[in-house]
């Protein structure tokens, strides 16, 4: 004799479908219950169950299938996607490299004529007048000794 339990574990489903598969066949083939309240399971009422269960299981698997089909569709498309902006962060990272090099350069070139410009043409700091003495160290013995001036623009100085 079979039982809710041994009928959903042969078709890998739980008791509750079983049970709902029972409400969902025709009545003349539903198995009756017993006075207690539980089913009486005949050959006919368990066949069909297992069609009811196979026919309605097989649609679902075409649908998973689309759905998995569709899935790894999507998943292509992502992965292309990816691909192309990683190649774009490739092109904007070369890009900034190119820009950092010629800023890079251009500061290069701004120093030297900077520099050549300031020998040049000597200004009234590089002449620092006697009486200042951050620039000058009175010794003892009444030489003078100069110390390079340090500032924000020490650097135009060299």
């Amino acid at each position: 004799m079979e039982t809710i339990s041994s009928i959903a574990k042969r078709l890998n489903v739980t008791n509750g479908r079983i049970y709902q598969i029972i409400k969902e066949i025709p009545a003349d083939k539903q198995p009756k219950k017993d006075a207690k309240g539980k089913y009486n399971f005949t050959k006919e009422s368990v066949e069909a169950i297992e069609r009811y269960y196979n026919s309605s299981s097989s649609p679902k698997t075409d649908i998973e299938s689309d759905l998995v089909k569709q899935l790894r569709v999507d998943l292509e498309d992502a992965k292309a996607e990816i691909k192309a902006k990683n190649n774009q962060i490739d092109k904007f990272q070369q890009l900034l490299d190119q820009q950092q090099q010629l800023n890079l350069s251009t500061n290069r070139q701004n120093e030297k004529l900077l520099d050549t410009t300031t020998n040049n043409n000597p200004s009234q700091d590089d002449n620092p007048s006697q009486n200042d003495d951050t620039d000058v160290l009175k010794s003892t013995e009444g030489n003078e000794v100069k110390t390079s001036k340090k500032g924000l623009f020490g650097w135009l100085r060299r």
